[in-house]
């Protein structure tokens, strides 16, 4: 068997873009410069990237046999039951259906119960979304990626303040890591240490559109391949900051 993959589960979706001179005022006509269509969704968007840097990944989620589909349903813990676990060394989840995805992770939970240290599957999540139901996500998966506008929705002003805040809601050994736009990002871990990175912001920023879900598959991957946290958190902003110098994601590596 080939080396094992990064398998994430969550939203495929089509992006409608629109391109305009300035961003419109209420209740006005803009005409637009350009549009284009794009495969979007978070978790798509990461497979995406990954991909990109050479990552041997895969998608989980609800396909639509045309353009335009509306309701698909998400991932089961039913769907996951029939995923074969010996394939990946890691997982991500996209915050979405998380009664769910908290069955879906236990499963990976037991698995690794059965193997040695080495062997075991890491597991990540995103809390993207100010969404209650989400926030239990908080106690699962061995790093969890928390947006700031959910930090933002806890009353927090800075990426430091809202891993300080918020780290009690982890399970033990695991790791909170939020990006803060250009202020870069922290990541705070069992030890107590806090660890931060810098923005590395393009020349000219071109488009922002998947700049998060750039940052956290860059981490993934960088974790992935058994280096630190820190050199995870300085990757991630570099791809992000790459990448938001771009139309897209064609030219990030």
């Amino acid at each position: 068997m080939g080396e094992k993959r990064i398998l994430c589960i969550g939203l495929v979706c089509l992006d409608v873009i629109s391109v305009v001179d300035k961003y419109p005022e209420e209740d006005t006509d803009t005409r637009c410069l350009s549009q284009r269509w794009q495969r979007g969704g978070n978790a798509s968007n990461s497979c995406t990237v990954l991909s990109l840097l050479g990552a041997p990944c895969a998608f989980m989620g609800s396909l639509a046999p045309g353009h335009i589909a509306k309701n698909l349903p998400d991932v089961s813990a039913e769907d996951f039951e029939k995923v074969d676990l010996s394939q990946y060394k890691w997982i991500h989840w996209e915050g979405r259906n998380a009664d769910e995805q908290v069955k879906m992770i236990q499963r990976v939970d037991a698995y690794n119960k059965t193997l040695p240290e080495g062997q075991k599957i890491s597991t990540s999540v995103e809390i993207e979304k100010e969404r209650e139901d989400l926030y239990q996500l908080f106690g699962y998966g061995d790093f969890v990626f928390v947006s700031k506008d959910v930090a933002k929705h806890f009353g927090f002003h800075s990426a430091s303040e809202a891993l300080r805040g918020l780290y009690g809601r982890m399970r033990k050994g695991a790791y909170l890591i939020c990006a803060w736009a250009e202020k870069g990002a922290d990541a705070l871990g069992p030890d107590g240490t806090l660890i931060h990175t810098d923005a590395f912001p393009p020349d000219v920023m071109v488009d922002t559109l998947g700049a998060g879900d750039t940052f956290n598959a860059s981490v993934i991957f960088t974790l992935s391949t058994g280096k630190s946290v820190q050199e995870a958190l300085t990757f991630g902003c570099q791809i992000a900051g790459k990448k938001c110098g771009i139309q897209g994601y064609d030219g990030i590596v």
